[in-house]
């Protein structure tokens, strides 16, 4: 397509994935604007819809992280809008966000889960839900914000780790109760593979220096070794990639997901993995989907490029572009 339109970046908002998002937003933006577009960065506030109305734009970037930007509220407001914007739809967004309603749809197409299941915080308080180890995570967080991984040599209460659901959104109009989802830990090799436009890009493992691949560890310089393209047996890396493609076409997603999964290498093929999607990965310097893009021949600036192409091309074909 190639045509300068007028590109709003919407980035920041208020979930517990603010930061990582100010960063997204603030990269895409400079890509966009080096192509030679139009581009208004909007820190996004409650009045997003008046803000959009006066900005006027061609196509929105949604670089949100999180809830309320990643979960089908921004992508419904877009709609009723009729603003054409990047990434996956509606239903789309809304089920990859509450990860224990996507799993089932994942595990009803035969993709390989962890066994697990959906808690209140009484449900939870009230003793281990199953055998150690297992990982405790909010049912509808992204970024492993709040996860905590329960070991056998765990001394503090599950109380203690989950403490008041710090991620909970208690500023919004009706915060709902927090919900988790437990799951039996899976020990092994972190994985991730990226689909752009109904394609897997590839592969890569993640090796922390010291604990598992959680919020910091994402997002600190020097903390994780990106293995890119992972090193794993031809049959399990191109598993993997099958994996994420399926989970992605199952869920109705467009533009760019990145799946999660890990490996037990001691089970063969029957030790990997899916964990979740993510609909709007990070397109921070540290990201991986960028990463994952720049290995199979796309740079940052034609990613971001192909991301706007596909929003126009799938909902708003006659947008008028900036002269």
């Amino acid at each position: 397509m190639n045509k300068l339109l007028h590109i709003a970046i919407l980035k920041g908002g208020w979930s517990a994935e603010r930061e990582v998002s100010l960063v997204s937003g603030a990269a895409c933006a400079k890509a966009l604007a080096s192509l030679g577009h139009k581009v208004t960065e909007i820190d996004v506030g409650r009045d997003i819809a008046d803000v959009l109305a006066r900005t006027k734009p061609d196509v929105v970037f949604n670089a949100l992280h999180g809830r309320f930007g990643e979960d089908g509220c921004m992508q419904g407001l877009l709609e009723l809008m009729g603003i054409p914007y990047t990434h996956s739809g509606v239903m789309a967004s809304s089920i990859a966000m509450d990860k224990p309603m996507a799993k089932k749809i994942f595990e009803s197409i035969g993709l390989r889960c962890p066994k697990g299941m959906e808690l209140t915080r009484e449900e939870l308080l009230k003793g281990d839900p199953m055998k150690r180890p297992f990982v405790i995570k909010p049912a509808n967080e992204g970024s492993s914000v709040g996860v905590h991984i329960v070991t056998e040599t765990e001394n503090r209460s599950i109380g203690m780790m989950i403490g008041d659901g710090a991620w909970r959104m208690e500023n919004a109009p009706n915060p709902e109760q927090p919900r988790y989802l437990v799951e039996e830990y899976i020990p092994g090799r972190e994985i991730t593979s990226a689909v752009l436009n109904d394609k897997a890009l590839g592969v890569t493992e993640l090796r922390t220096k010291s604990g598992f691949y959680d919020y910091e560890n994402k997002y600190t310089g020097g903390k994780t070794e990106h293995l890119c393209p992972a090193p794993l047996p031809k049959e399990i890396y191109e598993e993997t990639m099958r994996m994420a493609l399926a989970a992605h076409r199952v869920l109705g997603c467009r533009g760019l997901t990145r799946s999660d999964l890990r490996y037990d290498e001691s089970r063969g093929m029957e030790g990997l993995y899916l964990l979740e999607i993510n609909t709007q990965p990070g397109m921070t310097p540290l990201s991986l989907s960028p990463e994952l893009a720049a290995y199979a021949g796309i740079s940052f600036e034609k990613l971001v490029q192909m991301l706007v192409d596909d929003a126009l091309k799938d909902q708003m074909p006659n947008v008028k572009c900036q002269k």
